[in-house]
């Protein structure tokens, strides 16, 4: 999707711990002090194997109004990683992805021999996080969605949950329709937004359009969440 089609304003989301509604540069203040949250922990299974934890910021790297809060376990893999971005953001094809933490390539499917050389993501978080690293990572190397993660804190202790955990998401942006109303679908290659009405009117309109979605690969390859 073209980045012109995305309304420019504040973006916000929601706490997945208290549901209450922040701004994008302020929900990160929040998660470190959620009543909420510091409650869950404090409840936390004490019987549970404490390890590391890491809270990661992901998001688009050229639509940066699509983010995500995690928190994922040190024991966890970047696998593990990868197959929740893929559910919850980017899967349509079973297209090719990685990882690039600090100039090291780790790919979901390594092969040797093409110029650059590729690891697999079979790897503990633990051997390649820390705090403050800033990473990239790619899911289709055709029509490309490219991300961007930052390792934004992380605590010792019981996990909330087995696997990977969503903290916050950003709400929807607001994508508007060429005539002003908001757009439920996008053209893949005309770089076009249509509202219900628009779309019924064009009748071009079927061919290429896909839903729109919440997520960095609105509009893009078969994708429609």
């Amino acid at each position: 999707m073209a980045e012109t089609a995305v309304e420019r304003r504040v973006s916000t989301g929601e706490c997945e711990f208290c549901h209450g509604t922040f701004a994008k540069n302020a929900i990160t203040r929040h998660l470190a002090k959620c009543p909420v949250r510091g409650q869950r922990i404090a409840e936390a299974d004490s019987a549970a194997k404490s390890q590391n934890l890491y809270h990661l910021l992901v998001e688009g790297r050229y639509l940066k109004d699509y983010w995500l809060h995690l928190e994922v376990p040190g024991n966890s893999t970047l696998e593990v990683l990868d197959s929740f971005l893929r559910r919850t953001w980017l899967e349509c094809c079973g297209h090719l992805s990685s990882f690039t933490l600090e100039g090291e390539n780790y790919s979901v499917d390594p092969e040797p021999g093409w110029g650059v050389e590729e690891r697999s993501m079979n790897v503990k978080l633990d051997r390649v996080l820390r705090k403050g690293l800033k990473f990239e990572y790619q899911y289709d190397y055709g029509s490309t969605t490219h991300l961007t993660l930052k390792v934004v804190d992380s605590r010792s202790g019981p996990p909330l949950q087995k696997g990977v955990l969503l903290m916050a998401r950003n709400h929807p942006p607001e994508i508007r329709c060429r005539c002003g109303q908001p757009a439920a679908y996008v053209h893949t290659w005309k770089e076009a937004t249509y509202c219900p009405d628009c779309y019924e009117e064009d009748e071009e309109a079927e061919e290429g359009c896909l839903p729109v979605v919440n997520s960095p690969r609105c509009g893009v390859c078969g994708y429609t969440g």
